[in-house]
């Protein structure tokens, strides 16, 4: 109470402190003093009532707890009176047992009367019932068999509470309406038939669905009402419940099973496409017959049984069903394809699932799959491993095929541009054009492992496609009579790198579609580098074709025979520029490489001729006349080159500057200068060795012993920095037998 009392005092204080904050207030004390006043006398007011009313309640309480004992009192006599007079009238109740069984007797006799006339009429009425049921009216059947099995449930009912136990008299009963249940199974086969064929019969005549429906559903009803008196009387009539809605989806969902599994006409070895077939029918099929139950089966249901809802699961999971028995079966790889891309987008796509016909009932986002990710993994790895074989064998054949075309007697054809080709480039990427349009289909995933899958095994070929070509030159270098077009063809195969590389360029462009993916191709062994191989080595191999020709008459360079006025360049010239005539044929990339490296290789013949020390000048006028022939060679061979080249934009002069050069040191008539002469050279050439510059002054004829050490000495001492720009010559020249000391002896 004090902490009560100790609560009110501060809160009495803190609203009077709330209401005297102003000097002004303090005239309203008295004021607020009488208004608290009669706020007190309010509230001992109310509290005096409010404890009045409690004591009024208990008061009327107690009253009323007295008059319930004295109640209970009363009713504790009144049953033992009760109790006296049953225990006095027991003997007389038992002398009513024959009343009691003439009751029951009467009860039963009654409900014999009431079914009196449907007892005597069973067998007409079962007459009638079985010839409405072959007729086909189903309604009318349904309604006498209805008659026909109240009857025998309510005699059978009736026996069973008289004497449950008395099962001869059931028996009989059951006997007498035997012919009920088979009426009852002979209906339902009716009515199975009807459903069986429902996506026909909606169709021609829903009435005939819908007593169907109408039948399951008096039947469900009746299931109930019995179900219901089981748990009064337990009783259950025979052969029931029946449960015709349950046997009715079970029907529908094995029509469906049956009809899927039907839709299979042919077999692999009567059909090569049985599978693209056998989907086609499912497909067209089961579009077919989800639109006719949404459109006209929903109206024959009614809306609880869901009927189109049930129909598609029963349809999925038959489809479901079926493509899991296709999966495991032996599938090929083309039959893979065809399987994966109708489960993963047929399936789901306008034409089947996301038709705008059974929208928006079907929403193919909440479908399943039909195939587990572990089967489309399993199927994806045998794909990938059958195709990776199938790519193999298609390569090696297509290279096999090519090659027997090398041996031709006719040349190869030639491109729009006139280019000579071969059809090895557009066999084998219209082959993977055709792999990648084939699982693009599939999916994004399986399109970007294919095309890795492709660029490896180009890969691999392309390495046989230069062991093929190096065999094809060593062949036609044994006879080289035979094959009778092997320039044309080696100039297809160089074609055909160039072919490569721009399929290449192509595929990826058109199957990369970010940046993610082409990082994956990209991460794969490039082929430029082979394929640019491959198109070198052709070139070499035809230049090495124009130098057999031409090695006789570079080998009369720098001889007697030459100085006398061979016409050895004339022959050069116009064989290596009947050569490029043919070469003409070659695609520019490489055949602008094949022109410089035929001008370089020219030159270094023609080097090479004067480092052979086949002729060695006698007097200031022969080396006039050797050098001033060189350098009208040299014009010859600038001149023609610049012609084989005309249209590449290159600078072809810098090769026969060389031999020019290297006229100017014979040239030479004051042999005091020869040293400024052969540094000068050697500055502007810095692969000159000494053996080279021995040899030159060997084919001068007029340098002492000491003049050629001074000057090779004097080379030693200082070594010239290299030009960037310089594109060595005299590295590949060997000066055969001949070095600085016989050449200083």
């Amino acid at each position: 109470m004090k902490e009560t009392d100790r609560e009110a005092v501060a809160t009495a204080v803190q609203r009077v402190a709330g209401m005297l904050q102003r000097p002004d207030q303090l005239d309203k004390v008295e004021q607020y003093r009488r208004r608290e006043a009669r706020k007190k006398a309010s509230v001992e007011a109310r509290l005096k009532a409010a404890i009045q009313s409690q004591l009024d309640g208990v008061r009327t309480g107690l009253s009323q707890l007295h008059n319930a004992l004295n109640d209970v009192k009363d009713i504790q006599q009144s049953l033992a009176d009760v109790s006296k007079d049953w225990r006095q009238s027991i003997n007389t109740i038992e002398s009513l047992k024959d009343v009691k069984d003439a009751v029951v007797q009467h009860s039963q006799l009654a409900a014999a009367v009431e079914n009196l006339k449907n007892i005597f009429s069973v067998p007409e009425i079962v007459r009638e019932t079985q010839d409405l049921i072959e007729q086909g009216a189903l309604l009318q059947a349904h309604r006498k068999l209805m008659d026909l099995e109240c009857s025998r449930d309510g005699l059978m009912c009736e026996q069973y509470r008289m004497d449950s136990g008395n099962t001869r008299d059931m028996t009989l009963i059951h006997g007498y309406f035997g012919s009920t249940q088979g009426l009852s199974d002979e209906l339902a086969k009716q009515l199975w038939m009807v459903l069986q064929r429902s996506l026909v019969t909606v169709r021609r005549d829903p009435t005939l669905l819908v007593s169907v429906v109408r039948i399951i559903e008096r039947e469900e009803k009746i299931d109930r009402r019995i179900l219901d008196r089981k748990k009064q009387t337990g009783f259950v009539p025979p052969g029931r419940p029946k449960n015709w809605k349950e046997k009715m989806f079970s029907i529908l969902d094995r029509t469906v099973t049956t009809r899927i599994e039907g839709t299979q006409a042919d077999t692999r070895e009567s059909d090569k496409m049985w599978l693209v077939r056998h989907l086609e029918i499912i497909r067209k099929y089961v579009l077919d017959d989800l639109i006719i139950a949404k459109n006209l089966m929903v109206q024959c249901f009614p809306p609880h049984y869901e009927i189109f809802k049930n129909l598609l699961s029963m349809y999925h999971q038959a489809l479901s069903t079926r493509m899991q028995d296709l999966a495991s079966e032996d599938l090929e790889a083309n039959e893979i394809v065809s399987l994966l891309t109708w489960v993963l987008n047929t399936y789901t796509s306008v034409e089947m699932m996301g038709n705008m016909e059974l929208a928006p009932e079907v929403d193919v986002n909440a479908l399943e799959p039909l195939l587990s990710p572990s089967v489309v993994s399993e199927l994806l790895d045998t794909y990938m491993s059958t195709l990776t074989s199938n790519i193999i064998a298609w390569l090696r054949k297509a290279l096999e095929t090519d090659k027997k075309d090398w041996s031709k007697e006719t040349e190869p054809e030639g491109d729009q541009d006139g280019y000579y080709q071969t059809t090895l480039p557009a066999i084998v990427f219209q082959m993977f054009e055709q792999n990648l349009q084939v699982a693009a289909q599939i999916s994004e995933d399986l399109k970007s492992k294919v095309l890795v899958l492709c660029l490896q095994q180009m890969n691999s070929f392309l390495s046989r496609y230069r062991d093929e070509a190096q065999l094809y030159k060593e062949e036609h270098l044994r006879n080289r009579q035979h094959p009778h077009c092997y320039v044309q063809y080696m100039i297809a195969i160089i074609n055909n790198c160039q072919t490569f590389k721009e399929s290449i360029i192509s595929l990826k462009k058109k199957y990369l579609k970010n940046e993610a993916e082409e990082g994956m191709c990209l991460s794969q062994p490039s082929m430029d580098g082979i394929l640019d191989t491959i198109a070198k080595e052709g070139c070499s191999s035809l230049l090495e074709e124009v130098f057999l020709d031409l090695e006789q008459h570079l080998n009369e360079l720098m001889t007697k025979k030459w100085l006398i006025g061979s016409n050895a360049v004339d022959t050069i010239c116009v064989t290596v520029e009947d050569y490029f005539n043919d070469f003409a044929k070659i695609k520019r990339p490489y055949k602008k490489r094949m022109t410089a490296e035929a001008h370089r290789r020219v030159v270094v013949e023609y080097l090479r001729a004067v480092m052979q020390k086949r002729i060695s000048f006698r007097s200031p006028e022969e080396r006039k006349e050797g050098a001033e022939k060189m350098v009208r060679e040299a014009e010859q061979l600038r001149f023609l080159f610049r012609k084989l080249a005309s249209g590449f934009g290159e600078d072809v002069d810098g090769y026969c500057d060389t031999i020019v050069a290297v006229a100017e040191v014979i040239k030479l008539t004051d042999p005091s200068l020869l040293y400024l002469e052969v540094s000068t050279l050697v500055s502007k050439y810095p692969d000159i060795r000494d053996d080279h510059i021995g040899a030159l002054l060997a084919m001068r004829g007029d340098a002492s012993r000491d003049m050629k050490q001074t000057i090779i000495e004097s080379l030693d001492q200082g070594p010239t920095p290299a030009n960037p720009d310089y594109a060595p010559l005299f590295r590949e020249i060997v000066v055969p037998s001949l070095n600085v000391a016989k050449l200083l002896k």
